[in-house]
Order: C-alpha cells, then structure tokens, then sequence
C-alpha cells in the first residue's frame, strides 16, 4: 500500500540535546519543556546543551550553498531509483525536506537513510571530510490532500531562505533562480 509521506532530516550536530530552540528526547523519554514555536525558558537546558556540544566528534555541520547542491542532487538521484514518487525535496544548511509517495517494504526512514549515504559517498567524492548528516529521521504521514497541498508549498518556501530545491514541475530552484517553484500554487496544477 503506497502511502505520502513528509521526510525530514538533519546535518550532523544541527539539533542537540539541551538545545535552547527546544528538544525531543527519543521515543519522548524525557518530558521537555517548549518547542522550537514556543520555546523553552531561556537557560533552562543550558548544561544539557553545553555537554552535548562537548560531545561532538566535530563542529555542527552548515552546508554552504555549493554544498546544498551537492548534497540535494545526490539525495533526489537516489530516491529516484526507488519505485516511489518524489513531488519535493529541499537541501537547507542544516536539514532537509522531502514529500514522496512511497511503495510498501521499508519504512520511509530506510528509503530516505539509503539516499543519506548515497549522497555522503558522492560529497566524500567531492571532496567532503568528516561526517554529514545526523543519525535517523523523521517520517510524517500525510492526513489528506490539504495536509499535503500544504507540505508541499511549506518545502517550496524553503528556497527563500537560501535553500537548494528540486521540485518534480520545474526541476532545480535556487535562491539565485528561482524558477517557477517559488510562487504559491493554485487551480489545478497541484501534485
């Protein structure tokens, strides 16, 4: 059964424990105060975050706009060998979004972890160190068509704020070209 699905994952070090932006503990083990809309008192999980920035094997990855290219053109490569149906994906400094209809068999966290280290082998080729992206992501079912009408412009959006985006109508956007993927859809001509 083919099921829609909103992806999302994160550059190595980009979102850590005791971060003031809020924080999830896996499995939500840990209650946690705030979200990243409403967050949490300032100070509050200031030493969480602090050894947790002590922690990492390098600096937090922030992809430049070169590297976004790199990174979001092997991600669609890879996703395109699947037997899916790819509408969006964005390559921001610190994340990506993806909305794809995807096939039974793996869960989507699979499909988009196989595009993951497609796409750190191919900036290892480019000439990339160290590590890329951060351990597993997250996976949203779709509720309906406004659920994901609404996905779907939320990720095109993210090209205004310097993003890499490919998008299956109008291909490659960038914030140096923006293409036809950046004004808000309407009629038919939706996914």
């Amino acid at each position: 059964m083919e099921k829609w699905f909103h992806c999302t994952s994160h550059t190595y070090g980009a979102w850590l424990y005791g971060d003031p932006r809020g924080y999830r503990t896996r499995h939500h083990r840990e209650h946690v105060e705030g979200d990243y809309k409403h967050r949490p008192p300032a100070g509050m999980y200031a030493s969480q975050h602090e050894r947790s920035k002590k922690l990492l094997k390098q600096p937090p990855v922030i992809l430049t706009s070169a590297w976004r290219a790199v990174v979001g053109a092997a991600l669609v490569e890879k996703l395109l060998t699947f037997e899916l149906q790819l509408l969006v994906l964005s390559m921001s400094g610190q994340h990506c979004h993806l909305l794809a209809k995807m096939p039974g068999g793996p869960v989507p966290r699979e499909w988009l972890g196989q595009a993951k280290k497609h796409s750190n082998f191919i900036a290892k080729e480019s000439g990339w160190t160290g590590k890329l992206w951060a351990v597993r992501s997250k996976a949203n079912p779709i509720k309906d068509r406004a659920h994901q009408l609404n996905t779907y412009n939320y990720i095109l959006k993210h090209v205004s704020e310097g993003a890499w985006v490919w998008d299956f109508r109008a291909g490659v956007t960038t914030p140096e070209s923006p293409g036809t993927a950046v004004p808000g859809l309407s009629g038919d001509d939706h996914p």
